[in-house]
């Protein structure tokens, strides 16, 4: 039903002159390959899909009408690939090239479109250590599990009206910076329409650049919603597969199940895993979130942490990375 809604409506839009455009998200990737993460939708002739650096309110980012099962052209030191997204407009490919450890950048079209840039930060064959956090209540206060809460945070409010979590910036920052050339991820659960939200917010807040990994919008073959904790683990499993050089600091809080999934992690790949550090939520925040993990940190393995702050999370880890 889906499908059919959405075909009408792209129908529709075209026959208005609305063109493709590339929403592109940061990528990742190893010397010899890179995961391409981008959105594409339909926008007006003479207009740009949303950037990262444009403000937008958030109700406007889940009426962009993406295209289904588009094909993208990727350009990356000179060579040309091909590659395809999904239902949802959303790409996420993996293409086979050689690059330098570091920071490159992509170019994107679409059907014509005028090319955009998508970052992409290559991980050195020697490195060992890597981040993985969540946002939602662990960089960013949202209370996502009540309803009504999230829906204001996701559709309502823009990226100056969200509160950081205090200390978690110079937490990430400081870790990521003793240890050069690690990689940073952000997982969450939350939609790619808010990706450009979330980038801004991070950015604007001062948290080290990384990749963003998101869910796609609205129902599957099976269910009438995603299931987020399904895409994290999937994600980290992943990482463990594409790395299996880097051990990973993983970084949640202990509201939703962050911490069930980090355990079962460690469970599934004892050797992946540096530490865990857990923010845990206020009383106030946590009744929001529907209470706290029932998850204890008593267990042979990694060093897990648990602070209400990135500055006490980062006393916490020192002499344990």
């Amino acid at each position: 039903m889906e499908d059919a809604v959405q075909l009408r409506r792209q129908r529709r839009a075209r026959r208005h002159g609305r063109e493709a455009a590339i929403i592109p998200f940061t990528g990742y990737g190893s010397t010899s390959w890179i995961r391409v993460l981008a959105r594409v939708v339909l926008a007006e002739p003479g207009k740009t899909a949303v950037q990262p650096q444009q403000k937008v309110r958030g109700w406007k980012s889940f009426f962009a009408l993406s295209i289904a099962d588009p094909t993208v052209e990727v350009e990356v030191d000179g060579q040309r690939h091909t590659v395809t997204g999904d239902r949802g407009g959303v790409v996420d490919a993996v293409v086979q090239v050689s690059l330098t450890p570091g920071w490159h950048t992509l170019r994107l079209s679409s059907e014509g479109s005028d090319p955009v840039e998508a970052p992409v930060f290559i991980v050195a064959d020697d490195i060992e250590f890597g981040i993985v956090s969540d946002i939602d209540d662990t960089v960013m206060v949202t209370a996502l599990p009540r309803p009504l809460v999230a829906a204001w945070n996701t559709f309502v409010l823009d990226e100056h009206a969200r509160t950081p979590v205090p200390g978690m910036a110079v937490f990430l920052e400081r870790t990521a910076r003793e240890h050069p050339g690690s990689p940073i991820i952000y997982l969450s659960t939350g939609a790619w329409n808010v990706a450009p939200t979330l980038t801004r917010f991070l950015s604007r807040n001062l948290y080290p650049a990384g990749a963003l990994l998101l869910t796609d919008w609205g129902p599957t073959h099976d269910r009438f919603f995603r299931s987020g904790r399904e895409h994290k683990r999937n994600n980290l499993d992943r990482f463990a597969e594409d790395f299996p050089r880097l051990r990973w600091l993983l970084v949640g809080d202990d509201g939703q199940h962050d911490e069930a999934l980090y355990r079962s992690f460690e469970e599934r790949h004892p050797d992946r895993v540096a530490a865990v550090a857990i923010r845990q939520l206020s009383p106030g925040e946590a009744v929001l979130a529907g209470g706290r993990s029932k998850v204890g940190a008593q267990h042979e393995g990694a060093p897990w942490v648990y602070a209400g702050n990135g500055a006490e999370l980062l006393d916490q880890l020192h002499d344990k990375l």
